[in-house]
């Protein structure tokens, strides 16, 4: 599945060198595609008040999209 540019998704592995941690949310900034190895995404990570924590390239199979459970409204979880 490839994600659509600048939308928001979620680590689905710890990256302890760049401290983060599965489940923090990031934003898309550009899709690698390179022949013979899985696609990749470059995201930027940001803290609570909009600063940037880190900009990470990532295999796509680190990544996932927010769920309304992710949300924390369960009542849209079919």
């Amino acid at each position: 599945m490839d994600f659509p540019p600048y939308k928001d998704v979620i680590l689905t592995r710890d990256l302890l060198e760049e401290d983060l941690r599965a489940g923090d949310v990031g934003t898309l900034v550009e899709r690698h595609v390179v022949r013979g190895m899985e696609t990749g995404y470059s995201v930027e990570f940001f803290d609570m008040v909009g600063n940037t924590r880190a900009v990470v390239t990532v295999p796509q199979s680190w990544l996932r999209l927010p769920t309304p459970a992710d949300r924390g409204d369960v009542s849209k979880i079919v």
